[in-house]
């Protein structure tokens, strides 16, 4: 466990010790279980919103969500980005198909064509997500010569039509990832246009990456870091539009930074710091919503998650597809580099099972604590 998430443990014992008998980590009975057997307390569209891990291509596929559901009840999980013209024409059941345990769960499209995200969207609410979400954020060419992604900055009223649409077109709520702008924008009119068009066009949420996208000269890995973050744009969004659930990404690195942010806005939305060091997601239902996580530590997590390991092993799912997610669940603690190594080993070779994973689980289990004691189990 990373240290950022050992202090937070510490501080919030007191919740810990109160409300962890109250609720059973997750098992196998509880994985087709509807959503009241996971959360019983109901939650506004402000609350909904307050913690979510990004959308992230190639990272947060129904192995990765699955994963975090192990570690947070309440943080709403997002599906990688998914075209319309996939939904429309592809492999649905590989594209959206997910496990009931993944509530609450976002799918996120990208596209430009509102009869087409409308379409798409009708297909994914019969799936069972629980929130279509529109991308106006991805700088990448090929999303560009798509005519989606945060090109759609440029076009507010486009975006508004592709809201109506889907709003039309569902029930469940509809949401807008966005930037604070493009290349040369004004971020105080191009931010303010494009959430007053959604808006207008009923959008339930906003999510703003607080960072302008350039579309040409970075790559999209650039877009992530270079652009300077601007948090105080976004703050200035909300004070401007109080009855919005609006939520910021971009650079939050923990929950410290996130109580931080919480101060201003309603929600936060963390990507590669919640992919890279997991454990922070125990932390996330105790210091974010006042209620006990799935599990008490990183390793009643893995015992949880392994019936639904063995399940997908079952299925013919490779070992690795599901623990490349789980690499960084022990960065900062003895032993997680054996741990991170056995995995990338011993996971890729072909009948690796729960064995493997048990065993990596052991050289963690085996380390040396900082102070000489052996690690709990």
């Amino acid at each position: 466990m990373s240290l950022t998430v050992g202090i937070l443990f510490t501080s919030l014992k007191p919740v810990l010790d109160v409300d962890c008998e109250k609720l059973a980590p997750l098992t196998p009975s509880v994985y087709n279980a509807p959503a009241p057997m996971r959360m019983t307390r109901e939650m506004s569209p402000f609350e909904q919103h307050r913690f979510s891990v990004a959308p992230m291509m190639d990272w947060t596929d129904r192995y990765c969500r699955a994963f975090h559901r192990h570690l947070s009840r309440r943080a709403r999980l997002y599906t990688e980005m998914v075209t319309t013209g996939a939904v429309l024409h592809g492999d649905r059941a590989r594209l959206l198909g997910f496990d009931d345990l993944e509530h609450p769960v976002a799918v996120q499209l990208g596209g430009s064509d509102p009869g087409d995200l409308a379409a798409a969207a009708r297909i994914c609410a019969d799936f069972g997500y629980d929130e279509v979400n529109i991308n106006v954020g991805c700088p990448s060419d090929r999303v560009q010569n798509g005519r989606f992604g945060a090109c759609l900055m440029r076009e507010p009223a486009l975006v508004g039509e592709c809201v109506a649409a889907m709003k039309v077109a569902v029930r469940v709520p509809v949401t807008v990832k966005c930037r604070i702008g493009v290349d040369d924008q004004d971020p105080e009119a191009a931010l303010d246009a494009l959430a007053d068009a959604v808006l207008a066009a009923g959008a339930d949420a906003l999510v703003v990456h607080a960072r302008k996208a350039w579309l040409q000269g970075l790559s999209p890995k650039e877009n992530r870091d270079i652009p300077p973050l601007d948090y105080a744009r976004v703050h200035r969004l909300k004070a401007r539009l109080p009855h919005v659930p609006i939520s910021i990404n971009g650079g939050i690195a923990g929950l410290a930074e996130a109580a931080v942010q919480l101060a201003e806005v309603d929600g936060v939305m963390l990507g590669r710091a919640a992919y890279h060091d997991p454990g922070l997601l125990l932390a996330v239902d105790p210091h974010l919503f006042g209620e006990a996580p799935p599990a008490l530590d990183p390793f009643a997590a893995i015992e949880a998650f392994e019936p639904y390991v063995s399940a997908r092993l079952a299925e013919g799912t490779r070992l690795h597809a599901i623990t490349r997610h789980m690499l960084g669940l022990f960065n900062g603690r003895p032993g997680a580099r054996a741990w991170r190594r056995h995995l990338a080993t011993e996971g890729v070779k072909p009948g690796a099972g729960l064995d493997t994973l048990r065993d990596a689980l052991a050289h963690v289990r085996r380390a040396p604590a900082e102070d000489g004691e052996p690690v709990a189990a």
